[in-house]
């Protein structure tokens, strides 16, 4: 059985970690497989999208396997907290979006990838949380840098220090969340935002990414001087050629 399963389907690849009988929890193998298949997607130019879940509709990523965090030592923590950092790192560089298709459980470590992924659509049974205080450990895959950057820092305290899980429906409301939809509707509507990304030109949603990235933590002045950078080289690429001559001809411009 493999522990990774793909899909792919006009431009768009649907990643799914197949772990159901351990709710999709991460140990260093998962991990390592995962990241393995993401950089796979990213480099692989037939796609636009990465769409990323869990097997069966119990999780998204339980969390990191806590039997075999429980028989680690503390350099054996230091390396499989940095491996899972290397794999949000991975996400949250691509550059190409990747949403994640929250099918249930996102806890722990399940909850920092989703973190690291550039959009997040809930199942309405989904909960987030980040209980490690619960196990007298603290989330260690990014956690407590990303979680206050998307919900605030008054926000990102309580459910850290409270390792409380909220509904798909509070994590919506505090802005953790993009979209809740019903769980048999959760794919097709990560396909649906995939199909308005792929409208669009590759290398100008890369660039926005990567502005977007570049801003978090600097201030206005610093953000403002990258982005404009960013927008003059594109001025010389074929896709924004493409893009603004289809645009004054009034036809779809066509990017892929």
């Amino acid at each position: 059985m493999s522990i990774i399963k793909t899909t792919l389907e006009d431009h768009i690849a649907i990643v799914t970690i197949n772990r159901p009988e351990a709710y999709n929890a991460m140990n260093p193998y998962v991990i390592e497989s995962l990241e393995n298949q993401i950089n796979e997607f990213i480099n692989d130019d037939n796609i636009g999208v990465i769409i990323l879940t869990g097997e069966g509709d119990k999780a998204f990523i339980a969390g990191a396997d806590i039997k075999r965090m429980n028989e680690m030592t503390q350099k054996e923590a230091l390396e499989f907290g940095k491996s899972g950092q290397n794999l949000t790192l991975t996400i949250e560089n691509s550059p190409k979006p990747i949403i994640a298709a929250v099918n249930g459980f996102a806890l722990g470590g399940g909850c920092e990838i989703s973190l690291a992924c550039h959009i997040r659509v809930a199942s309405e049974s989904a909960q987030f949380g980040q209980p490690e205080v619960l196990l007298g450990i603290l989330p260690g895959w990014g956690g407590t840098q990303r979680l206050p950057r998307i919900v605030g820092i008054g926000l990102a305290n309580e459910l850290i220090a409270t390792g409380r899980r909220i509904s798909a429906q509070e994590a919506k409301d505090i802005g953790l969340v993009n979209h809740v939809v019903e769980q048999d509707k959760l794919i097709q509507k990560c396909k649906d935002i995939s199909s308005e990304i792929l409208k669009n030109g590759p290398n100008a949603i890369a660039k926005s990414l990567q502005c977007i990235r570049y801003g978090i933590g600097r201030n206005l002045d610093e953000g403002l001087k990258f982005e404009v950078k960013a927008f003059s080289s594109l001025f010389d690429k074929p896709e924004s050629k493409e893009g603004l001559i289809a645009f004054v001809e009034k036809r779809k411009a066509k990017f892929r």
